[in-house]
């Protein structure tokens, strides 16, 4: 095994009733873990259904990506809410996702928030310990998976599990947060890659030039890109030959 080892986790389950978006089959050949749209800013339950069975043959882990209520905006858009909505909203597509997953044989193993409720819980500790603290109760250890931030520490103080994450297919301001794109576009696979190693040692280049700590355990590539199977594939490519293995921090069968 590779003295170092990260995860590549991607949000899948994204179509929407005939819409589709994205390619999970061929996605989940070179990831790890998978957060699967739970109805609110994408997803169906049919949808929800195809994700977690293809996840499950895949041999992936499965976890949780709810957002807004938001299909119109994808969840991109910030939504006015009150704490007590956000936990009801996340509680209420978990449960769901869950209630599928087990009709599958499937456990899910994480909850990785989407789009603008995922940067509205980076930027509030007491939120994301709301949230990490709700989840005990539908799954005990249950982790939330998030970018590793005020509101992280906080979760992780209150002995609350939680995994560090961030995406490699987006830019990083120079305060390290991401710089969110309205509508993914194509982006350079190995742009990409060279980042994706980048975190996996621990550090990300922000828009400003300057390097900054980035300790993360699981890397995201995002399913709704156009070549996001492209993405990923360099990816796990890249990472390889860098001496990084890959292994989802919920399945150690991964570990290579």
């Amino acid at each position: 095994m590779s003295a170092r080892v990260i995860d590549i986790n991607a949000d899948a389950g994204e179509s929407f009733g005939r819409w589709s978006l994205g390619d999970d089959a061929r996605l989940f050949e070179f990831v790890t873990t998978t957060n699967i749209a739970c109805g609110y800013h994408a997803g169906d339950p049919a949808t929800m259904r195809t994700a977690v069975a293809l996840a499950r043959d895949a041999g992936i882990a499965v976890g949780a990506h709810p957002g807004y209520p938001d299909l119109l905006g994808f969840g991109r858009r910030a939504l006015p809410a009150t704490d007590s909505d956000v936990v009801d909203y996340i509680a209420y597509q978990v449960g769901a996702l869950h209630g599928i997953a087990a009709t599958e044989g499937v456990e899910l193993t994480h909850v990785k928030p989407h789009g603008a409720l995922m940067g509205r819980i980076c930027r509030s500790p007491e939120l994301a310990v709301a949230i990490a603290a709700q989840l005990q109760g539908i799954r005990p250890g249950i982790p939330l998976m998030f970018a590793p931030t005020a509101a992280f520490a906080a979760v992780r103080n209150e002995g609350l599990p939680a995994i560090p994450e961030n995406a490699a297919d987006l830019d990083f301001d120079p305060d390290g947060i991401n710089i969110v794109e309205p509508r993914p576009q194509w982006k350079d696979p190995e742009t990409v890659a060279a980042r994706a190693v980048e975190l996996a040692f621990g550090s990300v280049r922000t828009t400003a030039g300057t390097t900054i700590a980035m300790p993360v355990e699981s890397i995201c590539v995002h399913g709704d890109r156009p070549n996001a199977v492209d993405i990923a594939a360099t990816v796990r490519t890249r990472l390889a030959e860098a001496g990084v293995g890959v292994r989802s921090p919920f399945r150690q069968a991964h570990e290579q």
